[in-house]
């Protein structure tokens, strides 16, 4: 199942994404606070000190997680640094959808899927309530992570309860500069690079599958809000390798390169918290592996 790892891997899908705003669905009233304890992980040297905090980009309200030792190696830390800053610019992010996901004058979505599927295509788009003949200009990957996100929210998750919107805010409070591993266009660029089979094949397990995109998410961040990295891991994994092009784009490739900027930033002085998404910070190829491979060590913090 795709919606796996791109329901941790792609900040875009469950935080920031901006396409034309689509009806939804009001929020439930707030449940009762309900503690969590993430894992964190630190690398450090004689005079830097890195947190891995492993994030959750949408989330449902009552979830208490940022406190004890999270809280504590934020207000240690010097910089914030995510996936891609500080939340973006609504206005920025429209010209690089169009860019990268919108495809005004080849063939329609439908007419790219298998006939097999256009009827299924049809009943996700009317049953998420959203406008066909926008959707059918969308590029596979953006059509899937749009019903992913619609999905979701009416599960209850929202961006706004996300652990970056909660990072942000405190190190805008705090005076901290925010950085980011990526910018906003080279993670729309992953997208797009994606081969048509690639995205073809998302598109269509997403559909298949998206009635149960909510209860996927609340088991893993049931895993998360345990701090069980290795339960994570093995829920994001399970399928991972139905598509080896999408995990190697999503979570391989960009997990060594984050392993090489923390290698780099470990030559600087300072202290760090750097949040990424849980995803990357788990199972055999997470960014911890591959710091390992720089023979740098990471130590889970127990709190």
């Amino acid at each position: 199942m795709l919606l796996r790892p791109f329901l941790q891997a792609a900040a875009l899908a469950l935080s920031f994404l901006t396409v034309p705003a689509f009806a939804q669905e009001a929020a439930p009233a707030a449940p009762a606070t309900q503690d969590a304890d993430p894992a964190l992980w630190v690398v450090k040297d004689a005079d830097t000190t890195i947190y891995l905090f492993g994030t959750v980009h949408a989330l449902k309200p009552g979830l208490s997680w940022f406190d004890e030792a999270v809280r504590k190696a934020f207000d240690a830390s010097g910089e914030l640094v995510t996936e891609i800053g500080a939340t973006p610019d609504p206005a920025e992010m429209q010209p690089l959808i169009i860019k990268y996901g919108l495809n005004m004058t080849g063939p329609s979505l439908t007419e790219r899927l298998p006939e097999d599927k256009r009827a299924l295509f049809a009943k996700t788009v009317a049953d998420l309530g959203l406008p066909a003949a926008v959707i059918d200009r969308f590029d596979p990957w953006l059509a899937a992570v749009q019903m992913t996100m619609m999905a979701i929210q009416k599960h209850g998750y929202d961006g706004k309860n996300g652990v970056e919107e909660a990072l942000n805010a405190a190190a805008k409070a705090e005076n901290k500069p925010v950085s980011g591993l990526e910018t906003v266009d080279e993670q729309l660029r992953i997208f797009d690079s994606l081969s048509e089979d690639a995205q073809i094949k998302y598109l269509i397990e997403t559909m298949e599958t998206i009635a149960d995109a909510g209860t996927m998410l609340d088991k893993m961040v049931a895993e998360w809000g345990k701090g069980d990295a290795d339960g994570l891991a093995a829920l994001m994994n399970e399928d991972v390798e139905s598509s080896p092009e999408i995990a190697k784009a999503l979570l391989a490739d960009r997990n060594a390169r984050w392993a090489a900027w923390i290698e780099t930033r470990l030559a600087k002085p300072g202290v760090v918290f750097l949040a990424v998404g849980a995803g990357h910070l788990a199972g055999p190829e997470s960014v911890q592996m591959f710091l390992k491979q720089r023979k740098i060590e990471t130590s889970r913090i127990a709190y």
